[in-house]
């Protein structure tokens, strides 16, 4: 549960209770953002791996209050300069936009796609499509990167 508390911070777009900040590109981006089956794998995957690195970091509270208050630049770059979390997304074939941008919209999507309807969720019909269609596959999974057990 620890775990997935971080990363609803660390990516704070991807709480929908969050989402209302959202700077209107940023919100943009979430809804022009296209997922796919191989990409969600890929978003899932790059989670789970960040969010054991970053835990394991003596300083990971700091980092995620100052991530709360950086733009998505300063994220952008602040992933890139760290030699370890731009391993993890290279190995999972992301680059630290396509990571920021991809996990918020697959969050928002698979809430989305069950039924949740309220202002502050971002999602473009064709990832609620998306999400719809794989949510047996991806909400698990999702969940098991949260550390959410049933």
């Amino acid at each position: 549960m620890r775990v997935g508390l971080l990363w609803l911070v660390l990516c704070v777009a991807a709480s929908p209770a969050l989402a209302q900040t959202i700077a209107p590109q940023q919100r943009q981006a979430i809804l022009d953002y296209q997922l796919t089956l191989t990409g969600a794998e890929h978003l899932i995957a790059a989670m789970q791996a960040m969010t054991v690195y970053l835990v394991s970091l003596p300083d990971y509270q700091e980092r995620i209050r100052k991530s709360a208050t950086m733009t998505a630049a300063d994220r952008i770059a602040q992933i890139e300069a760290d030699p370890k979390a731009a391993a993890i997304l290279k190995q999972n074939s992301l680059t630290a936009r396509d990571y920021l941008i991809g996990v918020p919209a697959l969050r928002m999507a698979l809430i989305a796609a069950q039924g949740t309807t309220a202002p502050n969720i971002v999602a473009s019909p064709a990832n609620v499509a998306f999400a719809k269609a794989n949510l047996a596959q991806l909400k698990p999974k999702m969940d098991a990167a949260d550390g959410l057990r049933r």
